[in-house]
């Protein structure tokens, strides 16, 4: 896929990924191999945690769409290599964190799916993107 047409996202957010949605992928294998590639990638690009997360729920019985919204993540990347984890120098002045969360995202079991990221300075210091244990019956409750 080097000379693919890149994306401006990784994922596309106007489609949810279902386990069974699809024809079953030819090669399973391989699919897993880029997966895992990606899952190491995400350590340097928290960018594609989110969507890398999404294909990997489909590891043990993939399917057409989920290879689909795998070659988009790499179309996404062809189009930004320049992107990555930076780390400055400076003085940490402030501890910020950012989070959030899709109420009832995934449509197959209702779930939410949270994530937040937490600076220090202008530091990513840490991240976090899962699926929720329960249901939530509100988009308050899926945030909190």
């Amino acid at each position: 896929m080097e000379n693919c047409k890149p994306v401006a996202t990784p994922a596309d957010t106007g489609s949810k990924l279902s386990a069974s949605a699809g024809n079953p992928v030819v090669d399973p294998t391989a699919y897993r191999k880029l997966v895992g590639a990606l899952q190491y990638l995400t350590f340097t690009r928290p960018d594609i945690t989110y969507a890398v997360q999404q294909i990997c729920l489909f590891m043990h019985a993939p399917r057409e769409p989920h290879m689909n919204a795998l070659k988009r993540i790499i179309r996404y990347l062809q189009g930004t290599v320049q992107l990555g984890l930076q780390l400055y120098s400076s003085r940490p002045s402030q501890l910020l964190a950012y989070t959030d969360a899709d109420w009832g995202g995934c449509p197959d079991t209702r779930r939410s799916t949270s994530g937040y990221c937490v600076f220090l300075g202008d530091n990513l210091i840490f991240w976090s993107a899962k699926r929720q244990p329960t249901l939530s019956h509100s988009s308050a409750e899926a945030e909190y």
